[in-house]
């Protein structure tokens, strides 16, 4: 496995899991509870995580020899609840 799958792999997994910890546990606290610690505490990780898991895969590409629309893919996913673990299935094992 070379060294940018392995780092992409990884975050591509955190980008996953964050997003699911800012959908589905920081956003209902917000607008149930009044209150938004846990989307400001969660937020600026995961947009740092997506500008990562973004930039990494449009470096690895070539690597990959992944056409526009297999690139394309990827990048949807980044803002797609679990799609980064399908990408992690589908197109990095």
């Amino acid at each position: 496995m070379t060294q940018m799958k392995l780092i992409f792999r990884i975050v591509s997994f955190l980008e996953g899991v964050s997003y699911l910890l800012l959908l589905f546990i920081a956003t209902p606290v917000k607008y149930l509870y009044d209150n938004p610690e846990y989307v400001k505490l969660l937020g600026m990780p995961h947009g740092l995580l997506f500008m990562l898991y973004v930039a990494i895969a449009i470096v690895i590409k070539k690597d990959f020899n992944w056409s526009g629309k297999d690139l394309g893919i990827v990048l949807l996913c980044a803002i797609i609840p679990f799609g980064t673990f399908y990408v992690d299935k589908k197109y990095l094992r």
